[in-house]
């Protein structure tokens, strides 16, 4: 069915300047307006006013399911799939400089990637959801355009209800809600004047909703509409050349306002040596740690400068061509002007010798907001003492407990409203945290809330990731009726709100290295229809709540990729990595290095901490480091250890192609005997086969043939299946696939599988050892339970012999 809708036509004059409300920021409105001046002064000498819709024939058909951007707009906009927009004069504006020739990059964003990874609903009368977005230090947005996918209720009354878009309180767009597509998909285009968008701004979506026109249950569930997850914020940029300043750092080489995922180059003036590569890393991992969810990937390039900007080592030793250089006195940071670029910029990290690259990247990692100017030299650097076990500081650790107060502000954990968003705090556990056997991990809960007027079905729901943990009944003010009601429990405050303490059990096995604790409040709405409701609620948790498992001990049955892709085990129980190893080719790649550094980086983010003291070696010096959990690099033709170490990996070389080794009957039988366990949800080793095309990259992981006890992760990759791997790890779609012994990664498939030798790291205590052991094998415990009953027959027997000799002796005397 094809609706045809009057489409408005309005023209703005090209120099209309922006009215200073709407410019919150007046020297980034002074800048945008001149490069709009200059824009449209070039691209004509007499400026025309421009349609900012359509011509008045144009038809629209209502989409039928989420649409996807075109690639270019037709030639004649014969079905258009956007309805009617009631465009706002900062609308027409936007449209207006779109149409003016405005160029640069486009970048398109999803919900997801703008951190609305939820289904949104908006419900009652006037629901809201707010959009988050950022602009880039060295950027300036030239045009922007949101394309929302929305579908909305049938019962909604089209004269009185109506989808109302702002960006950053400014209303872009009004979207009425025509009865003939009622409860079928939309879409939207929305174009945003670009005078509106700041550093930080936000997009909000409101449904204007009523479904009866008389009085009405204002919580009532025909009031509803929905945003897909497809829906997309379109921004146009043009690059900024910024200063060179030191006190910028990190950006512009890592911008926290984009979330996209970091690409940060690093460039080496020659084959770099261990310690140069030791230098790196400790950079790379700074900017994992930044990074976060976002990951980060480090291209590398030797002897020569990319475009963009860049990280750059040299010494004197190792310039890089084009690149003209201060005279280098010891370890120093600079920001120069990338002479391949004429925005870009390049960080220096300087030094006479690879030891002093290590002091440079040390101090960038640890006190870059120290520094100011174009360059600075790193005079009074001390290295920090060496981190204890399982200190991270993005874990929970593991001596004390931790309030929710260290891991979110105080305003993330506060919500208002009857709709509120969800409380989510990101928990960083221990991967090798020994559970088995406990009854959880217990949460010390504090929180607050506006008392019910009477005794209803409100809660406070407890979630980990997906799993629902629990519900904690919201109490009423006046006791008079509530079951629950304990006068010991609650507290009124003087705010008027309930403050209650409760202790909540989050059950082991929905806890991974990386959970998040959803904590959301269930308002149960009041009155009903012809009575109205005051949106007056809120609750908030206190920061001080906190969360423990000091009680739990350390130990974990290995090789487990889980627990390296999600926590980056066992490398990141030392948080620096002093107990690190990694082991590059003799004659290392480019992709070895860039795989190397997109690792670390992938550590960092675990940990949230530079790896200060990660140990760099070549295949011939891997004895040198028998002591330490090694991560392995390279390919089977350049990495001689995948074969010397052949007997011991989970896979074995066949010509130029990895293969998986098959487990024989015998070691099946031994594993039950000595119960070690086979997991049930991996496919076993015959189940999964490696390609001899060169296109699969291997992740493996296996006990360190140097030394018991210690670990060793391969990871064997090429030129053209490194981002395969490093992608896998950065998506979570994908990461959650990493788990077993070895994971073979081909493009964006991800399949585990078991194989190889199981042994254990950590410790337990004696009598938590003994249990454990004995669970994991039935004919271990059946022979000591014989062992027991033939020890306790041979004492019964022979107090029975003592006794009968006394007895025979008293016999006797009695003679």
């Amino acid at each position: 069915m094809t609706t045809t809708l009057r489409t408005h036509r309005r023209v703005v004059p090209p120099a209309r300047v922006a009215s200073p409300s709407l410019l919150p920021c007046a020297a980034t409105g002074a800048v945008m307006l001149a490069v709009a001046m200059a824009a449209m002064s070039a691209g004509s000498a007499s400026a025309q006013p421009r349609p900012l819709a359509p011509p008045p024939s144009t038809s629209a058909q209502p989409a039928v399911g989420p649409v996807a951007a075109p690639a270019a707009a037709p030639a004649t906009p014969a079905v258009p799939t956007a309805p009617m927009i009631a465009l706002t004069p900062a609308a027409a504006a936007a449209a207006s400089a779109a149409a003016g020739g405005a160029g640069g990059a486009v970048r398109e964003l999803n919900l997801t990637q703008l951190g609305i990874d939820y289904a949104v609903q908006l419900r009652g009368i006037s629901g809201t959801v707010g959009i988050p977005f950022n602009v880039r230090a060295d950027e300036l947005v030239t045009a922007a355009s949101f394309k929302l996918n929305y579908a909305y209720s049938p019962s909604l009354i089209p004269e009185l209800s109506h989808l109302k878009v702002t960006v950053n309180d400014v209303l872009v767009a009004t979207l009425p809600v025509n009865r003939a597509e009622a409860g079928r998909p939309q879409t939207a285009d929305i174009p945003i004047d670009r005078r509106l968008i700041t550093e930080f701004n936000r997009i909000n979506v409101e449904l204007i909703g009523h479904y009866t026109r008389e009085c009405e249950d204002p919580a009532h569930t025909s009031l509803w509409a929905r945003i897909d997850a497809s829906s997309s914020l379109k921004l146009t940029v043009a690059p900024l050349k910024l200063a060179n300043d030191l006190a910028a750092l990190p950006q512009p080489f890592f911008d926290r306002r984009d979330v996209r995922r970091a690409r940060i180059p690093f460039v080496f003036g020659a084959a770099a040596s261990g310690p140069v590569l030791e230098a790196a890393g400790v950079v790379s991992s700074w900017f994992g740690a930044m990074a976060d969810y976002r990951g980060a990937t480090f291209p590398v390039s030797s002897g020569d400068l990319p475009s963009g900007h860049a990280v750059v080592f040299v010494t004197p030793e190792s310039v890089v061509p084009g690149l003209t250089l201060p005279a280098i006195q010891g370890p120093a940071l600079a920001v120069v002007d990338n002479p391949r670029d004429p925005t870009g910029k390049l960080l220096l990290v300087m030094g006479r010798t690879p030891a002093d690259l290590r002091t440079a990247a040390g101090a960038l990692a640890l006190n870059s907001k120290a520094f100011s100017g174009a360059s600075a030299a790193v005079t009074a650097f001390q290295e920090p003492p060496a981190r204890k076990p399982y200190d991270a500081p993005r874990w929970v650790p593991s001596d004390r407990a931790l309030q929710l107060g260290e891991l979110t502000s105080a305003a993330d954990l506060s919500v208002t409203g009857y709709n509120p968003d969800v409380v989510r705090v990101n928990l960083q556990l221990p991967p090798d945290l020994f559970t088995w056997r406990s009854r959880g991990i217990p949460l010390d809960l504090q929180y607050r809330y506006t008392p019910r007027v009477r005794p209803d079905q409100s809660t406070l729901n407890v979630n980990v990731n997906d799993n629902f943990v629990g519900g904690l009944p919201l109490r009423s003010a006046n006791p008079a009726g509530d079951k629950w009601w304990n006068p010991l429990a609650v507290k009124l405050m003087p705010d008027g709100t309930l403050a209650e303490h409760k202790e909540v059990i989050l059950p082991p096995l929905a806890m991974g290295p990386r959970s998040q604790l959803r904590l959301h409040y269930y308002f149960e709405p009041v009155g009903g229809r012809c009575v109205p409701q005051l949106d007056n609620v809120r609750g908030s948790i206190d920061p001080t709540s906190k969360i423990d498992v000091s009680g739990f001990p350390h130990y974990i049955a290995m090789p487990e990729l889980a627990a390296y892709a999600n926590g980056g085990f066992p490398f990141s129980r030392m948080a620096d990595l002093s107990d690190t190893a990694v082991i590059l080719p003799e004659q290392p790649s480019n992709a070895d290095t860039e795989t190397f550094l997109g690792l670390l980086g992938q550590i960092g983010r675990s940990t949230g901490y530079p790896a200060l003291r990660v140990k760099v070696g070549r295949s011939g010096e891997a004895t040198q480091f028998a002591d330490k959990d090694l991560l392995v690099i390279g390919n089977l033709q350049s990495q001689p250890l995948f074969t010397q170490w052949a007997d011991k990996m989970p896979l074995k070389r066949n010509g130029n192609a990895p293969e998986l080794k098959l487990n024989s009957w015998i070691d099946n039988a031994i594993d039950f005997v000595i119960g070690a366990r086979t997991r049930q949800d991996l496919p076993g080793s015959m189940q999964i086969a490696v390609s001899d095309d060169g296109r699969d990259a291997v992740l493996a992981g296996f006990e360190s043939p140097l030394r018991s006890g210690r670990s060793v992760v391969a990871a064997i990759t090429n030129p053209d299946t490194k981002d395969a791997l490093l992608n896998a790890l950065m998506t979570p779609d994908l990461l959650k696939s990493v788990q077993g012994s070895m994971t073979i990664v081909r493009d964006t498939q991800v399949n585990s599988v078991l194989g190889g030798d199981t042994y254990y790291v950590g410790r337990l205590p004696p009598i938590a050892w003994v249990q454990w052991n004995l669970s994991r094998s039935p004919l271990m415990l059946a022979g000591l339970v014989i062992v027991l009953a033939l020890l306790g027959a041979a004492v019964s027997y022979a107090g029975l012999q003592l006794r009968a000799r006394r007895r025979l002796s008293v016999k006797a005397k009695g003679k």
